[in-house]
Order: structure tokens, then sequence, then C-alpha cells
């Protein structure tokens, strides 16, 4: 079987469309190296997001006892069935990952996630994942460089994507990726990170959607003093957050990027007991 996309789509006369983010990555060690990062038990389910020409598919099914794809564009199920006739344990499910039902897929079965995410939907498809009632038990994406060092920023340097992931789980880079790893090759830099999951999220706050209504509220106005942000994102006068700040452990003046997780948990249980 053939892992040149450009060979396979040529074939179909597909051409890659730049509005799906399609950047096939095709290199045999790189596709290796992710497989191998991903570190699957034999008996583990996997879901790929974006199989595109199969070529990760292919070596999925070769370790895991079940893989999933959900792959949105139709024009490549010539393709894929070609690729992946051999392995009947593999499913494809056309559509839009952000519309598909997780819990009818996968039920409460453990799983992990393998993929070459779509650039332009990375964060809604890691939120979406997270926020699912049985989320996976580990990740190991490709991304755009630039959001690999987002996820893994420290105190200083962090978002609402940085504290987002490392609230459900641990990230760690695996590898830089050249962009001749893929056809056509991107206009960006990309990295394979992996994401180890909390069993439980971590720190533990009893209400997750108002403690990230706080934490995006901080974020809401970037160059703000936190005081400040946060009484625009929360509707709360500024001289009335500055006792519940100072409660929390947290100087007033400081600004979101530089506060830990554990002082967002701080800032949240000071909310809570205002």
């Amino acid at each position: 079987m053939s892992t040149s996309p450009k060979q396979l789509l040529d074939a179909f006369e597909i051409a890659p469309k730049k509005s799906l983010g399609q950047n096939f990555l095709h290199d045999p060690n790189t596709l290796a190296r992710i497989v191998e990062s991903a570190n699957l038990p034999p008996d583990m389910t996997v879901l790929e997001i974006g199989p595109g020409t199969g070529a990760l598919t292919v070596l999925l099914a070769e370790q895991a006892a079940r893989v999933i794809c959900i792959e949105t564009d139709t024009r490549l199920q010539p393709v894929l069935e070609r690729q992946l006739q051999a392995f009947s344990h593999v499913e494809i499910q056309w559509g839009d990952f952000l519309k598909i039902d997780l819990g009818a897929l996968l039920g409460d079965a453990p799983y992990y996630v393998v993929a070459n995410l779509p650039y332009y939907i990375t964060s809604a498809i890691i939120r979406k994942l997270f926020e699912h009632a049985n989320p996976p038990r580990r990740l190991v994406l490709t991304v755009q460089k630039e959001v690999a060092e987002r996820i893994l920023a420290k105190p200083g340097d962090m978002s609402l994507l940085s504290v987002s992931v490392q609230f459900y789980g641990i990230p760690q880079w695996v590898m830089t990726l050249n962009p001749a790893v893929f056809w056509p090759r991107p206009d960006v830099e990309s990295a394979v990170i992996r994401i180890d999951l909390h069993p439980e999220p971590n720190p533990h706050v009893p209400d997750i959607p108002r403690f990230f209504h706080i934490v995006r509220a901080g974020f809401s106005q970037k160059r703000k003093q936190l005081k400040n942000a946060l009484a625009g994102g929360l509707g709360i006068k500024a001289t009335a957050l500055e006792p519940i700040l100072i409660q929390a452990g947290i100087e007033p003046s400081r600004r979101a990027e530089t506060l830990s997780l554990l002082e967002w948990e701080a800032l949240y249980q000071a909310f809570t007991q205002s």
C-alpha cells in the first residue's frame, strides 16, 4: 500500500482543500514515532480525527484493537477504503467531528486519541474531547508549533488554552516536525505533543464551568491588570475585586498570564467564599 498522499490523491483525481487544512503527513519515520509515543496497550480503542489518506491509520490498525476514524471530506472515501481494506477492526465515520455524538460512538470504553489535527479548529477539538463525559485517557496530537508552545507554557506566558489543557492533563513535547514531512507543505511549523489526562481534573474544583468563567474573564483583556480584566469580564467593580484577590494571595496588579493553576484555584475558592 502506498503512503504517498500525492500519488493516492492523483489516482482518484482529488486535490487537497486549503479550507479543510489538508496537509497530509506522509514521512514513514515520523508516523512511526507518533505511534510509538502513544504507547498503545493492545486492547485499546484509538480515535483518529482527520485520517486523510490513511497513512497514520494503517500503523494504528496494526497495534490497536479498534480504530475509529472521523473524516469530514467524503471525497476521500475511495482512498481510505483502498488503504484500509485489510483491517476489519477500523471504522470510518463521515462527518464534522465537532457535531458528532461521541457518547454514541464510544460509550464508556477507554480510548486514546492519535491525530494530525486540522490546525484551524485545534482548540475546539481539544475542548470537546476534554469536556466530554468520557474523555480520552491520552492524546497524541500533531498541531501547529505555536499552539504546542502555548499549550506547554509556564506562568508568565499562560493563556486560556494552556490553563485549560493543564487543568485536565499533563502535556509534553514529543518532537518538532519539518514542513517537508507533509504534502502539501504547510506554511507554518508543526509539532507533536502528548497529553496524559488526570483521572480527575487537577486542581479539583466542584464547579468546573464557574472555574472557567473566572479564568476566561481574567484573560478577556490581555494587557490589563487582573483586577480590571476580571471586572470587565465578570461585570463587577474593580474595587470590589481587590479584597477577593488579596484573599487568594494574588496581587491585584498582576496579569492573567502570570498566574499558576494553583493560583487560579485559590481565586476560584476566594470567589466561592465571598
